[in-house]
């Protein structure tokens, strides 16, 4: 079946019909990974995938009914199904819902890339990842390397009964690359990524590049010192900024964790949460982005969205259901992965960058620590409390960078670091990622410019 030749108007009279608010999601997607291990294909592997997902309100109560055959007679059962699961959940909802208002849209989107991944050969692909491991295995105190190769193709459409209809097409490409170093009995690891739309993102000069950064710095920290503990002036580089603004402050903005007492935004609307340096953005429509989006998955068009501006909290994401209960505007935040049902998610978030050059930023700050990359961390939202692991970091002496440290971690409390910070670079870089909540997984970026704040670093 042509995938764009399903019925819209046929499944438009259906639920149109139903009396109650009702959305259907149809996909199709395609996909293919290489695995390189050491040198060697551990595994190359493609898959398809098509199906339709169905979301009933029935007063209080959701119903869901999900296919994977897309023709309209069975859609019209999955209404059918999802429509009666509704009424039997709003006898024992105890909460009331209400869908915020959202525009009507009828639209073609079609993501274009000037390479379409499926036009690569893939052998191509496989010579890329080879060259990648030589690079960074040039040095024999590289032990082991790895590198993932992705690519996802998709098409699908979004109707629902108050007369949307939404057809999108695109297609992403990542590339993940790891070394591991080993030196004296110390072991040590770096890594780096690409990705984006369309497969001229991987570029072969940038990608040995990256390639080379990971060969140097798992080199760099195997000679380098433990990081010392304490409370420091620290720069964040715009990676580990954007993994900090990312968990801590996208995550507690989202307004489902909100509604469930499980965020240190709770109740702070209009009130001061950071700095007056701060302002924090999330934002789908930046084109090239790997967070990039037009409508999200309710059919609710992307917009940025300043969830902190100068210091006060103003805005948070939202689904419409959560818009509603909230009395708030959606935010076009609605996601969800494949024929799962869309939740509160991020696009692209990040710190406001704000007229700092980062040569100017070292010699204003004279003496501290200049923390580097991301190894993940922990946040508890509803607490306000974080604990981050950098890549590297470096001894900011006399302005310069001259020490450089491994095993560095930072910790303390959302809103003491959010009012710490009281410089910002004006750089704008957005790292390229999946973020994981609730079993589900979507692509995102965050990032911004490099910030000074003042942590604990453990």
């Amino acid at each position: 079946m042509d995938f764009f030749n399903v019925d819209t108007d046929r499944i438009l009279n259906i639920i149109s019909n139903l009396g109650t608010y009702c959305d259907i999601r149809i996909n199709c997607g395609k996909s293919s990974n290489i695995i390189l291990k050491d040198g060697k294909i551990e595994e190359i592997s493609t898959g398809s995938s098509i199906g339709a997902t169905v979301r009933v309100l029935y007063k209080n109560g959701w119903g869901y009914a999900t296919t994977n055959n897309i023709s309209v007679d069975e859609i019209e059962k999955m209404v059918n199904k999802a429509y009666t699961a509704g009424k039997m959940v709003n006898e024992v909802s105890k909460k009331d819902i209400i869908l915020s208002e959202s525009e009507v849209y009828k639209d073609n989107v079609i993501i274009n890339c000037k390479i379409d991944p499926n036009d690569v050969p893939i052998e191509d692909k496989k010579e890329l990842l080879l060259d990648v491991h030589k690079k960074i295995s040039e040095d024999d105190r590289i032990v082991s390397t790895s590198i993932m190769y992705g690519e996802g193709i998709y098409s699908k459409i979004f109707l629902n009964s108050e007369g949307s209809v939404i057809k999108t097409e695109g297609s992403r490409v990542m590339l993940s690359m790891n070394g591991v170093g080993r030196e004296n009995n110390i072991i040590q690891y770096a890594s780096e990524r690409i990705g984006g739309y369309g497969y001229e993102v991987l570029n072969y000069n940038d990608v040995l590049n990256k390639g080379e950064e990971v060969k140097n710095r798992c080199l760099r920290l195997l000679r380098s010192k433990p990081c010392p503990k304490g409370n420091y002036t620290v720069i964040l580089d715009p990676e580990l900024t954007g993994v900090f603004i990312h968990e801590s402050v996208g995550h507690a903005a989202e307004a489902d964790l909100v509604l469930q007492n499980d965020s240190v935004f709770k109740d702070k609307i209009g009130e001061k949460v950071g700095s007056e340096t701060v302002t924090v953005i999330d934002d789908p429509t930046i084109e090239n982005s790997f967070g990039y989006y037009k409508y999200d998955d309710e059919g609710v068009v992307g917009k940025k969205t300043e969830i902190i501006k100068n210091g006060e909290l103003i805005n948070y994401l939202h689904t419409r259901e959560t818009a509603g209960r909230l009395n708030m505007e959606p935010t076009g935040n609605g996601r969800a992965q494949g024929l799962s049902r869309p939740l509160v998610r991020m696009s692209n978030t990040f710190i406001k960058p704000n007229g700092w050059k980062f040569e100017e930023l070292l010699e204003d700050t004279k003496n501290g620590i200049f923390l580097k990359g991301s190894r993940g961390g922990q946040v508890d939202t509803g607490k306000g409390l974080f604990q981050f692991n950098a890549v590297e970091a470096f001894e900011i002496k006399n302005g310069e960078l001259t020490t450089s440290y491994r095993d560095a971690g930072l910790s303390g409390e959302i809103l003491s670091i959010l009012y710490s910070i009281d410089a910002i670079t004006d750089e704008f870089k957005l790292s390229v990622g999946f973020c994981g909540k609730n079993g589900q997984s979507v692509p995102v970026g965050d990032g911004g410019g490099s910030i000074r704040t003042k942590t604990v670093l453990c």
